[in-house]
């Protein structure tokens, strides 16, 4: 019998990464026209990176034999400036990390070591995302008032 609470989280998870790919891609278009190619290839970046998440998602939704449907994306933030931008991908962050966390106690009760990894490891790296947006952060303020 399959486990229709990791199941859950493992679909809400794939809607998360989706999103966030399609929030990432969004502002590359948008910092592009802001004349900041620099910025635009590292937001395409996450989007890959984001991408390679939802991959790895749905591969363990093919070992339960789930495959997802249509998840009803997160709207994408957009801003005036790099750091209503910055701000923006901070809170989508820490809704994968809020959702990880939560996503890896309930597999650590269950004593699900193989999704547990998974979502330890996705942990991992959306903490590793918002250091990299705070370093970015830390920057843009200091190039504002640089201005």
């Amino acid at each position: 019998m399959r486990d229709q609470r990791l199941v859950g989280f493992l679909l809400r998870a794939l809607g998360h990464e989706m999103a966030a790919a399609q929030h990432y891609l969004m502002q590359a278009n948008l910092v592009e026209l802001w004349g900041q190619p620099g910025l635009a290839a590292g937001l395409r970046a996450d989007a890959q990176d984001e991408l390679r998440h939802a991959e790895t998602l749905m591969r363990r939704l093919l070992a339960y034999g789930v495959a997802p449907g249509g998840a009803q994306l997160f709207p994408v933030r957009l801003g005036r400036s790099v750091a209503e931008l910055l701000a923006a991908n901070r809170a989508v962050e820490l809704a994968a990390v809020r959702l990880y966390e939560e996503a890896l106690e309930y597999c650590r009760r269950m004593r699900n070591t193989t999704d547990g990894g998974v979502f330890a490891d996705l942990l991992d790296e959306e903490l590793k995302h918002l250091d990299r947006i705070g370093k970015h952060a830390g920057a843009a303020e200091r190039n504002q008032r640089d201005d």
